[in-house]
């Protein structure tokens, strides 16, 4: 083997170890934490490589914490943070933000925070600077039945202590929204709501609605109040029609009882006047009877028809524009 070749496979290897030595001993980034004023050693950077924590990550965030005047956030904090799968820059951001703005936070309620699936860094912006938030449409019917469709503003601020467990904007906006409803609803007319629009914010205020959120709420403004449908009169127009329904509904029931009935009388009529003719079907009969039997004589014979005969003529004189009938002999 040559000289060449061997010198050449020596720097070959040396260059191989030494590129191994800087993955797993991280010595410039050491060297930028000692020139930092961070003390962390190179053994710690390499147990970091094996343990699978960016040793890049850590020793930056703790160089931004050891600059703006942290004293409570330690190496292992940190790892162990990043090992719950939290975002240990955004916690440090967060902790320089509220340190730089006098905003009492803690590493703990820092980590348990972004551990909450919160944005920390977005939760100490949002206490500095407070957001303002649109409500939907909102409607409402005061007490003399007019629709009022209003839409507020409302100005929170993150509240830094209710952001683990606490509710969200949904919440907030639901209960603005109720409170509104609650508010117009209990207005003897809509002109008091379009006169005076800030009652109902000095209402809603007045009702905590930010307990139990991750806000606090500084204002509610109405930015824009709409006149909607009458209500009331539309309520009155469909009550006065479903009782025009039951009347009539009531009047044909009536009225189908009062043909029933009619058609009754009518069938107890037939059967009546059937009876009679079947009675007087077995007149003639029982008269030639009596005849055999000797209790009808001649002269009673005539008597009955000559009685017939003037009954007759007396029902048709009784009847208006008849003329009197000549009786039979």
């Amino acid at each position: 083997m040559s000289f060449e070749l061997t010198l050449a496979l020596l720097i070959g290897g040396a260059f191989i170890l030494l590129c191994i030595f800087f993955y797993y001993v991280p010595f410039f980034l050491w060297i930028s934490a000692r020139v930092s004023g961070v003390h962390i050693s190179l053994i710690q950077l390499v147990l970091m490589r094996i343990r699978q924590v960016p040793a890049t990550v850590i020793v930056k965030a703790m160089i931004e914490a050891h600059k703006a005047g942290l004293q409570d956030v330690k190496r292992d904090d940190l790892e162990a943070h990043y090992l719950a799968g939290g975002n240990v820059e955004a916690v440090v951001h967060a902790l320089v933000s509220a340190s730089k703005a006098n905003i009492e936070l803690g590493f703990k309620m820092a980590t348990a925070i972004d551990l909450a699936g919160r944005d920390v860094f977005q939760a100490v912006q949002m206490s500095v600077n407070p957001k303002v938030i649109d409500t939907p449409p909102v409607t409402a019917v005061a007490k003399d039945g007019i629709q009022l469709i209003a839409k507020a503003r409302v100005t929170v601020r993150a509240n830094i202590r209710q952001l683990v467990g606490g509710a969200g904007e949904d919440t907030v906006l639901a209960r603005v929204g109720e409170g509104i409803v609650s508010s117009i609803g209990s207005s003897v007319s809509h002109k008091e709501v379009l006169e005076n629009p800030d009652t109902i914010s000095k209402l809603v205020l007045k009702k905590g609605l930010d307990s139990g959120t991750a806000f606090e709420i500084l204002s509610i403004d109405i930015a824009d109040i709409d006149i909607g449908k009458n209500i009331g009169a539309a309520l009155q127009i469909d009550q006065a029609q479903a009782d025009k329904n039951i009347a009539q509904a009531k009047a044909e029931e009536r009225r189908a009882m009062a043909i029933a009935l009619e058609q009754e009388m009518k069938a107890k009529a037939q059967e009546a006047r059937a009876k009679v003719i079947e009675a007087e079907a077995e007149l003639p009969r029982a008269m030639a009877e009596a005849f055999i039997n000797g209790n009808l004589g001649i002269m009673d014979y005539y008597k009955m028809k000559n009685m017939e005969a003037d009954t007759t003529m007396r029902e048709s004189i009784a009847r208006p524009g008849a003329t009197a009938a000549t009786p039979k002999k």
